[in-house]
This record gives structure tokens, sequence and C-alpha cells, in this order.
């Protein structure tokens, strides 16, 4: 099992960019990879991905919500092995530091060449710069779900 953590403070409160992130079917707009991800219940799911070529389909189950502190979850059946957590700490009123960890496990030769490589590491620093950007030139969430899990 391979795991990233990368954070990056965005110029927006807490509550602006812990709401943003939960809209899940907004994350191919920031998210390199991210081909689409269906929202199938408060709790699950359904993403299909195209890394470098290889197509995935996978769902993911959302474990721990807790508004404006934290999001995590883990894969659920399929081939695909990964369980993430991002976390929300307010700077300052207006100012916000995301940290995005996450844990997989590479399959194949590419994908653990691809590993070893950092390539992982610089998608995740990447899609980071990206939420940023779109948060930020936003200046508010596309929507918001504040229930607890």
């Amino acid at each position: 099992m391979s795991q990233v953590k990368e954070s990056i403070a965005v110029d927006v409160p807490v509550g602006t960019a812990y709401d943003q992130w939960t809209q899940f079917e907004s994350f191919p707009q920031f998210m390199d990879g991210v081909v689409t991800i269906e929202q199938r219940s408060e709790t699950l799911t359904h993403w299909k991905t195209r890394i470098s070529g290889v197509e995935r389909e996978f769902d993911a189950e959302i474990t721990e919500q807790i508004p404006d502190t934290k999001v995590a979850w883990v894969s659920v059946g399929g081939d695909t092995e990964q369980a993430g957590l991002v976390t929300f700490r307010p700077l300052d009123p207006s100012h916000t530091e995301v940290t995005l960890r996450m844990d997989f496990d590479p399959e194949g030769m590419a994908e653990n060449l691809g590993d070893k490589l950092g390539f992982v590491d610089r998608q995740v620093k990447g899609d980071l710069r990206r939420f940023k950007h779109f948060i930020e030139n936003r200046g508010e969430a596309t929507g918001a779900w504040r229930g607890r899990i």
C-alpha cells in the first residue's frame, strides 16, 4: 500500500472550502483523470477514472464526514483499493488549509512504476492547485451538504 499526503492554503473560509468538497459530482472540473462521479446515496459515490490510458470504475463509501472538519472514504467492491481523508483547518476567517491523504494499492507494472516515479504525488498536488483555483475564482461553493456521517 502506498500513501500520498499534500496540503494547500485556499483563500476562502473553511465553510466554503468544505461545502465545495462535498459536491463530488463537480470533481471532474478540477481533478485530472476523474471522468465522472455519481452520488448514489449520502454515503456512496460511483467513480469513473482515466489516468494514463487506464480506465477504472469503482464505488467509494464515505465512512466519516464532519462539517468544516473532514471527509473520509474507502473504495468498496471492484479491483481498486484506496482510502482517503481530506481535512479542513481554518487559518483565519478567510483562509483554509486543505490536506488530502490517500492510501492506495497500485496495480500492475505501469501503476507501480508511476507510483515509484512520484506520479500520484504530482497528480494530487495538481488536483489541489486546481481546486484552489476553482473555489477562489468562484468565491462560493456550487452547493453544500452539511450532514454528519
